[in-house]
């Protein structure tokens, strides 16, 4: 009995948040020093110095207007592995921010290339756990924001179309724009696997997804949308055999 009650306490601790250093702004103030996400109160614990005394603030999730997490140590070089087909290298780095960054800025950056990695390993129910564990905490992140294409892709890898196609009906109808272009890139990507990549499923996710993507969606905050409309409208004119067509878009992607 002793040892399964140490072996519970020491599960409890390994699963604890950790702090992270950065600074938490609402409208009337901000604060710099130890941020920790409480998830059973929904508030963040903020731990800073006066003189020579550790103080401590609690902020209620809805009163946050602002988190600002630098970047960790890691981050780059994991995406760069992922982006650069080494998916598998980038998991345990990547599954360590999304752990001790939860609900602190760089969880769902962290996390959607962390789901990518699992796709691309073709393990798609890993990818589908780990953005869920992050939705648990913050709903809008399934249709909106950095995780909602890797979260999309997981769910269609799965069959999950009817859970899919109302995520994506809430971003196009959201009014922001970059969750919108990202729902018609996802819109783009349903057409070629219900199509089998036939000729006409690639012409008519062309029409109706990316090319719309990468030529209506010019704004500053749709470019990361926009480039992948273009490498998947890129994708597509290469299969259709319009390889000079394809080389073009690559290369204004590239230049985003």
């Amino acid at each position: 009995m002793r040892k399964t009650i140490m072996t519970v306490l020491a599960a409890l601790a390994a699963t604890e948040l950790m702090a992270i250093q950065g600074t938490i702004s609402t409208e009337t103030d901000s604060k710099t020093g130890d941020i920790k996400w409480q998830p059973r109160a929904k508030t963040y614990l903020l731990t800073y110095k006066k003189g020579k005394t550790d103080l401590q603030m609690e902020f209620p999730l809805a009163d946050v207007a602002n988190l600002d997490i630098p970047k960790p140590a890691t981050y780059d070089k994991a995406v760069a592995m992922v982006e650069g087909g080494q998916g598998a290298a980038a998991i345990a780095p990547l599954t360590k921010i999304v752990t001790e960054y939860r609900m602190l800025k760089w969880d769902k950056p962290a996390g959607r290339y962390l789901a990518m990695a699992y796709i691309a390993a073709n393990q798609p129910q890993k990818a589908l756990e780990t953005c869920q564990s992050i939705i648990n905490e913050d709903k809008d992140a399934a249709w909106s924001g950095d995780l909602a294409a890797a979260y999309w892709q997981a769910l269609l890898k799965l069959g999950k179309t009817s859970q899919l196609e109302g995520l994506l009906k809430k971003a196009a109808s959201s009014g922001s724009r970059q969750a919108s272009a990202a729902a018609l890139n996802m819109r783009g990507d349903i057409i070629v696997a219900g199509g089998n990549e036939s000729p006409d499923s690639l012409k008519t996710a062309l029409r109706d997804g990316y090319l719309r993507v990468a030529l209506m969606y010019v704004d500053p905050e749709c470019s990361r949308e926009r480039a992948e409309g273009m490498l998947k409208a890129a994708q597509c004119f290469e299969k259709l055999g319009q390889v000079a067509r394809a080389e073009r878009l690559r290369a204004q992607a590239k230049a985003l």
